[in-house]
């Protein structure tokens, strides 16, 4: 009891650490297969034929199949249509059966009795591919003579999407004292998981049914896109399991083909199949995140003032169309870049784009760390220009804490309103945690002795608890965003709480059980929670988008909140009193004023499971399932600030501090949300110095195993600082807002302004990223690295 904002550990984390988790490669089911899959060298190319006869004699093979073997089961949809798409939208099919759009598209499978023998004999396919040009530059491909992907997609633009106001912005920018333009690069990322997908297919010919055991953020919404809009068959005869997820930061949210593939297998062979994807795999096939190439124009007087922001961005969205790859880059992005400011004019138009590229769609932050870059980055332009203080133009432009509920000009969030924040108390929180004033004085005492240390800032908001299903279906979403929750009492009073959401290192096991001990006053190991079976659950919308606690853990809180309703009116009718005056607290109900007329909630469960005396009309058993529609998101905020050191004779940057001070609202746990912070940050911070997928001109990632791709060790992340204000949501009876991906939205244009405040005296105004000692060894020797100002 109480245990609600306590730090508890996580219940997770002992058959994590025991080994005795089952992540999706050690489920072995009797007489199981295992599939291989071929996958394109080639960037863009026609598959002229696919010979199949010497695999199919290769040991241990049972089948090989190509495209044309599943002819007639239709591309992947794209559930997500925004930005005004029409008749343009491609989609990877199961094998693809005429032409390949990006490196490793499947073209043929094995299935052979194990993975050693389905990989040998992938080798003996033959495929005779008429390579055509590719094109990997979003910008580039929209240019006249560029390569053509699809014939329905003319200048390869998938769709062309604008929020604001573009007259109002463009007169303001004319009418500012000062313009600041740049042009920004957001590198394409690859999430990289612990864990790469994989997925199981059985077929049951006795009943006509499948079960696919799949790597999954939202098992529910695999389901039914893959049972009506793939295979078209009743979504009931599909079971969907996610097992232990390791890991997914978006990328297990989508549908691919290879979950469809394996059960599509399962049937003809009459066996289960596998199949796992091999890091390799996992680089060309699974999504991959940001790749924006932006220009900004930003208007400022000459006191900092921002009067205008004007954004125009390239959004790659690879060779084929992921699930909802269109939302990012549109109502993500273009709805989020006013962030935490007051700006009377802002206007942003997005181009999506086909290259010869892996898909590219959610990856953690989604569209809000791109949002976020490019105005923090707009910030500390115009402060440099006019010589300020970065932290003082920010809180020159900050919305007021009395401005809230609060639009953003041009009707940006089309109809929606920041739910609470107060941005400049976490802007002072962290400057005091940081010492401003004598850091500054610090780093000016560095630079006399030759050494240079940066300050960098950002700060953020996030819209999270994704979504009103209203407005999120006018933003071209094919579904609703509400969440699910069953709450079940058993007799002995112990509860089993099942939940819509998806748990995959986020906690869910142990916060919202901690939601539910203290709103019944029972024990907390006397809760359990169950997640990820599409057959024991209730429908749900999955976790990504920071929802699960805004979202599904308001779902649990309605049906807790139910149960005790129905204590109270089963205490009222044994104790003989008015409902009116019971009291629920602490696990029991009594006669407000006379606490020894009591009951238990275990008592209370015992009688309602038994049935023998209830009040009429009252069912038997504690058994209450919810739906929460949320109506707002809700925001999350704060500032993050990064110092660092920049090495002049080796371009290396040190992280000396970091610090956050974030505002999620209510805390349930605050060690879990101190995780998911630490979490977030390391993965911003990667984006910033390290990490970049690195595509050639004939579309061959060349970034495309660890050891081309810079994952960051824990020894080249610093030890954070971290520290909250509490704004609560009025979005939700729980006050909370959301806090999976805080950290990485703040923290990448923090390390990026603290290099380049660094640089300062260089005169390096911007790089792009990835920030490696070589990009600014070289910006800082540019003009003879004297290190003087200028």
């Amino acid at each position: 009891m109480g245990v609600l904002g306590q730090s508890i550990k996580r219940r997770e984390d002992p058959r994590l650490i025991t080994g005795e988790a089952k992540y999706i490669a050690d489920i072995e089911l009797p007489g199981m297969l295992h599939a291989a899959v071929l996958r394109s060298p080639f960037a863009h190319a026609k598959i002229k034929s696919v010979n199949v006869a010497q695999a199919k004699q290769a040991p241990g093979v049972v089948g090989v199949f190509t495209g044309a073997d599943f002819a007639e089961i239709p591309a992947l949809p794209c559930a997500w249509q925004a930005g005004g798409v029409k008749n343009n939208v491609n989609t990877p099919r199961i094998l693809e059966i005429d032409e390949v759009h990006h490196t490793g598209a499947g073209v043929a499978v094995v299935v052979a009795h194990d993975r050693y023998a389905a990989e040998d004999a992938l080798a003996l396919i033959q495929v005779d591919y008429e390579p055509l040009p590719a094109v990997v530059d979003a910008e580039k491909a929209t240019q006249p003579g560029a390569p053509q992907l699809h014939e329905n997609a003319p200048n390869n633009i998938v769709f062309d999407w604008s929020c604001g106001d573009q007259a109002g912005t463009d007169q303001a920018l004319q009418a500012s004292e000062v313009v600041v333009k740049q042009r920004l690069i957001n590198q394409r990322l690859i999430p990289t998981p612990m864990e790469a997908r994989g997925a199981i297919g059985q077929y049951s010919a006795a009943t006509d049914d499948y079960t696919l055991w799949l790597t999954s953020q939202a098992p529910h919404v695999h389901r039914l896109v893959m049972a009506a809009f793939v295979l078209g068959i009743p979504e009931h005869k599909i079971r969907c399991i996610a097992p232990q997820v390791g890991g997914g930061f978006g990328a297990k949210i989508f549908m691919y083909p290879e979950y469809p593939l394996v059960l599509v297998l399962a049937k003809r062979l009459g066996r289960p199949v596998k199949w796992i994807e091999t890091r390799r795999e996992n680089y060309v096939a699974t999504t991959h995140g940001r790749d924006h190439i932006t220009d900004i124009e930003v208007g400022a007087t000459r006191d900092g003032v921002i009067t205008a922001f004007k954004v125009h961005t390239f959004a790659n969205l690879g060779g084929v169309l992921s699930t909802a790859a269109l939302g990012i880059p549109t109502t993500l992005y273009g709805r989020l870049l006013s962030g935490p400011y007051k700006f009377p004019h802002i206007y942003c138009n997005v181009q999506g784009v086909y290259t010869n590229t892996a898909m590219v769609d959610a990856y953690r932050g989604a569209g809000r760390p791109e949002a976020t870059y490019a105005l923090e980055r707009a910030i500390d332009l115009v402060a440099r220009e006019l010589d300020l203080d970065p932290a003082e133009v920010r809180r020159k432009n900050f919305i007021p804490p009395d401005a809230f509920p609060y639009a953003p000009a041009d009707d940006l969030m089309a109809g929606l309103e920041y739910d609470s924040g107060n941005y400049a108390l976490a802007l002072d929180k962290a400057l005091e945690m940081v010492n401003y004033k004598e850091l500054r004085q610090e780093q000016a005492h560095a630079r006399r002795e030759g050494r240079y240390l940066g300050i960098g800032f950002s700060s953020y908001i996030e819209a999270c608890g994704l979504a009103p299903s209203a407005w999120i279906g006018a933003q071209g979403w094919g579904a609703g965003l509400w969440e699910s929750a069953n709450v079940r009492m058993h007799l002995t009073g112990k509860v089993v709480v099942t939940t819509g959401s998806q748990s995959h290192g986020q906690g869910h096991e142990t916060t919202l059980a901690q939601l539910v001990a203290d709103e019944l006053g029972i024990a907390l190991d006397d809760v359990v929670v169950q997640h990820s079976d599409t057959q024991g659950a209730p429908f749900g919308y999955g976790t990504y988008g920071s929802r699960s606690t805004a979202v599904g853990a308001v779902a649990v809180h309605r049906s807790v909140q139910r149960i005790k309703e129905k204590a109270k009116r089963l205490a009222a009718h044994m104790l003989e009193a008015n409902p009116e005056d019971l009291v629920y607290q602490d696990g029991k109900v009594f006669v407000r004023g006379v606490p020894a007329k009591t009951k238990t909630i275990q008592e209370l469960a015992a009688a309602v499971a038994l049935g023998y005396s209830l009040p009429e009309g009252m069912e038997p058993f504690f058994d209450e399932t919810s739906y929460y529609d949320p109506p707002n998101n809700t925001y999350p905020f704060g500032t993050h600030i990064c110092v660092v050191e920049v090495d002049a004779k080796t371009g290396q940057t040190k992280i000396l501090r970091y610090v956050a001070i974030d505002d999620v609202g209510n805390v349930i746990n605050p060690m879990i949300v101190d995780g998911q912070i630490h979490g977030g940050i390391a993965q911003g911070v990667s984006q910033a110095l390290y990490e970049g997928a690195v595509y050639d001109d004939n579309g061959t990632l060349v970034s495309g195993s660890l050891m081309d791709y810079a994952v960051p060790t824990a020894a080249m992340l610093p030890s954070y600082e971290t520290a909250r204000t509490v704004t609560p949501s009025p979005v939700n009876p729980l006050g909370v807002k959301g806090v999976g991906e805080t950290g990485t939205i703040a923290s990448t244009p923090a390390v990026v302004n603290a290099v380049l405040d660094a640089l300062k005296p260089f005169g390096v105004k911007n790089l792009d990223m990835p920030l490696t000692p070589e990009k600014v060894w070289r910006a800082m020797h540019a003009n003879g690295g004297n290190g003087k100002e200028g």
